[in-house]
């Protein structure tokens, strides 16, 4: 009977997504899954709505126990198999509110602030400490039981577990499983609401490559029948881009589109992510940029509102809903679990380690890959050497990842510094004094969410 233990299990959508498959899948029915939070009132629901399910969809198949608190983490973890990280260290407030309103006074605007920039940056800082703390009490008390990641910055803290512990670690992101159905929608090209098949290139003779670094993979190949389409589908980004680009009109996706123009390859992650990784969109210089590519400037911010707003509707219809019930999802994680325990081989998009997959980027460094997995475990596949310009783009990302983790392992501020000095988009909008400041103002206000920097 697997185990599999679930690290910050107040997430209870995603809990629900993530544990749901695994009771979908005959060799994880049986799991004991074990809860783990630090709010008790999220535990509790999270934990009465995985017993409705298991109710519903499992027969009751599962064991399902819940741990609360610190105190209770190790017996959480014993003897786990897989460990599923769901964390967000310091919440929506205090914490995703100073790493918006700080730099705002000092005019440094961004969209969502998870992956890279300054908020990135100071995400990372505060959660890879927490992180490792699991990774003390794993190599204790489950030392050979794979880490999955769904925690963002997803390379940073990936980065790290793979670094500075010995615990087997893969990152796991959403966004390369539909990369090429949001550029058949971005193009106008398939229609979400009228077709409404989850992704339609799982059986409609689609192909594609893919790999570069979280967030900013590339699709590097997209064929259909065996033959390259990437032509036909730039031609027909160049003509959204004249119909959507400043007009009244919105579309979503217009910096996603303008890559793909500009640097002849389309990009993973969402147009409002994007916007914050290069130097090009939100530029205080240049306001109309924002009006003309549609870039929702303090995004994550207004959707923690809404999610948090919105959560009592939820809640009675995921905790207090007897028909509750669940149908396999595209997350990887129940696949990961279900091909190490019976060797069937599973094919994903994973973040691990360069281990000469991708030669032009550097080996230290988090890439973003297909692997292979089976009894095994999370392997990563060759790549080869990434266009020029896709891996000079990946390599402005990658500089800010090793320095901010640099600085988590060392503790020392000055890499902190370094980080956001070499960060594209904070790099392109301010002084290096006013960046300095910026950081120390961040490191203040964060207070006890941080160590100690010296």
């Amino acid at each position: 009977m697997p185990k599999i233990t679930f690290m910050g299990a107040g997430s209870t959508v995603f809990a629900k997504n993530v544990l749901g498959d695994c009771m979908c899948r005959e060799s994880l029915k049986d799991s004991h899954i074990a809860l783990y939070d630090i709010d008790g009132d999220r535990l509790k629901e999270s934990a009465k709505m995985l017993e409705v399910l298991n109710r519903n969809i499992n027969g009751n198949r599962a064991k399902i126990t819940a741990h609360l608190g610190t105190a209770n983490r190790k017996k959480a973890l014993k003897d786990a198999d897989f460990v599923v990280n769901a964390i967000q260290v310091g919440g929506y407030k205090p914490s995703t509110v100073i790493d918006f309103e700080i730099p705002k006074k000092y005019g440094l605007r961004q969209t969502i602030a998870d992956t890279l920039g300054i908020g990135g940056i100071f995400r990372a800082l505060r959660t890879i400490p927490v992180m490792l703390d699991f990774a003390r009490d794993m190599e204790e008390v489950c030392p050979n039981a794979w880490f999955l990641n769904y925690t963002n910055p997803m390379a940073m803290l990936t980065g790290a577990m793979l670094k500075a512990t010995n615990i087997k670690t893969v990152g796991l992101c959403h966004s390369v499983q539909v990369c090429a159905l949001s550029l058949m929608m971005a193009l106008k090209l398939y229609d979400w609401e009228k077709e409404h098949e989850s992704n339609p290139f799982d059986h409609l003779g689609y192909r594609t490559k893919i790999a570069g670094i979280n967030h900013m993979a590339w699709l590097l190949e997209i064929t259909k029948d065996g033959k390259d389409i990437y032509p036909q589908l730039r031609k027909k980004a160049k003509a959204i881009l004249r119909k959507y680009r400043g007009g009244k009109e919105k579309h979503g996706n217009l910096i996603r589109l303008e890559m793909l123009d500009k640097f002849g390859y389309y990009v993973t992650e969402s147009s409002e992510h994007n916007a914050e990784y290069a130097p090009y969109w939100i530029k205080s210089a240049y306001p109309e940029l924002i009006k003309e590519y549609f870039i929702p400037l303090d995004e994550y911010p207004r959707r923690c509102v809404n999610q948090i707003e919105g959560w009592k509707k939820r809640y009675k219809e995921i905790c207090e809903n007897p028909k509750l019930s669940h149908t396999l999802s595209r997350e990887y994680g129940s696949g990961i679990m279900d091909a190490i325990v019976t060797d069937v081989p599973f094919h994903i998009g994973g973040n691990v380690l360069n281990k000469g997959f991708i030669p032009n980027l550097p080996s230290e460094a988090v890439v973003e890959v297909p692997c292979l997995v089976d009894s095994n475990g999370v392997q990563g596949t060759f790549v080869g050497a990434l266009p020029p310009q896709c891996a000079a783009l990946n390599m402005t990302n990658i500089n800010v990842q090793l320095l901010t983790i640099e600085a988590a392992l060392t503790r020392k501020k000055e890499h902190i510094y370094h980080a956001a000095m070499l960060d594209p988009h904070t790099a392109s909008e301010l002084p290096i004094d006013k960046i300095i400041a910026m950081c120390d103002d961040l490191i203040e206000a964060h207070g006890k969410m941080l160590p100690k920097y010296k």
